[in-house]
């Protein structure tokens, strides 16, 4: 998430209590998670595990739970809760309305048929020729493209499937950011994108989604990709341009699938994917499956 106008290092430890460390000036653009930090962003660590990640990303302000040595040319913002104050920050720069206000404030381009069933969030952008079915739900800050199809009963711009554990309980990560979908896509019935957290879910031109399809926050679709029903793709993931994924194929979180890929039906994803045709419930090279499975069945 960027603000709409720069803010001091100052203003945002006021904002949510915290001790800083470094120029009271230092400037501060915005927020976001590990995987899309730009300079200038505020990244939140709360765990030993990842203090090194985060102190040595692309962010300049890291919000942490630990004072520590703060590397040069960047920012502290010491807390007792980093996960809380995260969500603090995102809330205070971004409304969320979750449809619980009417703002009719969307921007719906030329040509465009939206059925009178549709839901349309705040500050949502339309293009050109799109066609829009019965019963779709397009959340807050969506942006979507020219000549974009989105059949009935398919959500764009849900929360994101982020929590924390304490005490028993969980709490959610405040999605604050969006879903973008370029010009020429097509979704069918009953699929669900998240939006992300701080940042964008993007589904890149020219792809075409069956139905019963799951995106999660912050994954990118590059050009072209073609997914087939009851597939899911977990977030923060990047699936490049011109990739294949066929029926219940499952994509585990943080991957990248590379260009010309092909995921044959069933196959299970838990790691980064090089170009080839992979199948199976841990994926692999197809004809090495294949050939695996006649010597099963021939023991």
């Amino acid at each position: 998430m960027t603000f709409n106008q720069p803010q001091t290092l100052k203003n945002i430890a006021e904002i949510i209590g915290a001790k800083f460390i470094g120029d009271e000036n230092f400037p501060v653009l915005g927020t976001n998670e590990i995987h899309r930090v730009r300079t200038g962003d505020i990244v939140f660590v709360n765990h030993p595990k990842y203090y090194d990640k985060a102190l040595n990303s692309a962010a300049t302000v890291i919000l942490i739970d630990k004072e520590t040595d703060c590397p040069q040319g960047k920012a502290l913002l010491i807390s007792k809760d980093p996960f809380a104050d995260f969500n603090k920050i995102n809330t205070y720069f971004t409304k969320v309305y979750n449809f619980r206000q009417e703002l009719r404030d969307a921007e719906i381009g030329e040509g465009t048929f939206i059925h009178a069933s549709a839901i349309i969030g705040n500050g949502v952008k339309i293009g050109k020729n799109c066609h829009i079915f019965p019963n779709v739900v397009i959340g807050d800050r969506t942006e979507i493209g020219d000549n974009v199809i989105i059949q009935s009963n398919t959500v764009l711009g849900g929360d994101a499937f982020y929590y924390r554990k304490t005490d028993g309980k969980f709490e959610r990560l405040i999605s604050v950011g969006n879903v973008i979908i370029e010009n020429n896509v097509e979704i069918g019935n009953a699929c669900t994108i998240d939006r992300g957290v701080t940042d964008s879910t993007i589904i890149g031109e020219g792809c075409v989604l069956d139905n019963q399809i799951q995106i999660g926050h912050d994954t990118i679709l590059g050009k072209r990709v073609l997914i087939a029903s009851q597939s899911g793709i977990a977030g923060c993931c990047i699936i490049e341009d011109d990739v294949t994924i066929w029926g219940q194929v499952g994509i585990a979180s943080g991957l990248r699938i590379e260009k010309g890929v092909v995921l044959l039906a069933k196959t299970g994803v838990n790691r980064d994917l090089k170009v080839g045709t992979y199948l199976g419930m841990i994926a692999e090279d197809s004809r090495t499956y294949l050939k695996k499975e006649v010597k099963l069945r021939n023991l």
